[in-house]
């Protein structure tokens, strides 16, 4: 029973620290009023490194013993564990598929910062296309959040792409 109520003790430890990390990823990023989508593309990859990380941590071999020893003694920390499994798996899948459609804009971010005005508009089309599909298939993205804050994004490369040009004309 001692060795249960340490084990317990252990696992609470790793799940406040767990819940803080679901709860950063949860707080609105603050960033530069002007920043570009490749920021977007970064963000998710950061996010996508995070939580596999903390995955790869939680099926070491360390993690399942303790978890094992605790299922055998029936222990009720075991259901909060299992939901906060559940949530890190949901965030980590969220990313990766989050960086995975926005690598699909990828062949933009150059044309779109190197560009002058004019054939900038040429990638508008296909640009906007692309949006369209990842709006329309992606399980995670495609939330009035994520779409503004993609076109915002987009909108200020187009800006300072002007701004560039204008200064440098």
């Amino acid at each position: 029973a001692e060795v249960t109520e340490k084990l317990e003790e252990v696992v609470m430890i790793w799940i406040k620290q767990i819940r803080q990390v679901l709860v950063e990823s949860e707080q609105i990023r603050r960033e530069a009023d002007d920043v570009g989508p490749s920021a977007e593309l970064e963000y998710w990859k950061s996010r996508m490194s995070s939580f596999n990380s903390l995955l790869d941590e939680i099926k070491s071999s360390k993690v399942k013993k303790i978890i094992s020893i605790l299922q055998a003694a029936r222990s009720k920390t075991l259901k909060q564990w299992k939901e906060l499994d559940g949530s890190i798996t949901i965030a980590a899948n969220e990313a990766k598929d989050n960086v995975r459609y926005l690598y699909t804009f990828d062949k933009y971010f150059g044309p779109l910062a190197n560009a002058s005005p004019v054939t900038m508009m040429e990638h508008i089309p296909s640009l906007m296309s692309t949006v369209c599909m990842i709006y329309c298939t992606s399980p995670y993205y495609n939330t009035s959040e994520h779409m503004t804050s993609l076109f915002l994004k987009i909108t200020n490369q187009m800006i300072n792409t002007c701004k560039t040009y204008l200064c440098e004309g």
